[in-house]
């Protein structure tokens, strides 16, 4: 079961990254699949993880990472457990 809400962006209405932080009082988190050869332009601190891999990150509403792991079920229970609402951008 997901708990997931859906935000759908007027393109012609440009959002800023303050907006976006303060979208939700905070609490608004989304996954994005991401490459392992990205990992380190997101997570500096990462070890280093073979190439060809997919994995997903949780972001802050206004773009901020927050982990990193091997499956977007994790990333959403991490969410979840900091008490976080994660939705889908479209």
């Amino acid at each position: 079961m997901r708990h997931e809400k859906t935000i759908e962006t007027n393109a012609a209405l440009p959002v800023t990254q303050d907006a976006l932080a303060h979208m939700g009082d905070g609490r608004l988190a989304y996954v994005k699949a991401i490459l392992s050869e990205d990992v380190r332009k997101l997570f500096p601190q990462a070890p280093t993880i073979a190439p060809g891999m997919t994995l997903f990150s949780l972001h802050a509403a206004d773009g901020t990472p927050i982990m990193l792991t091997d499956t977007r079920e994790a990333a959403i229970a991490n969410a979840w457990s900091q008490e976080l609402e994660t939705v889908s951008l479209h």
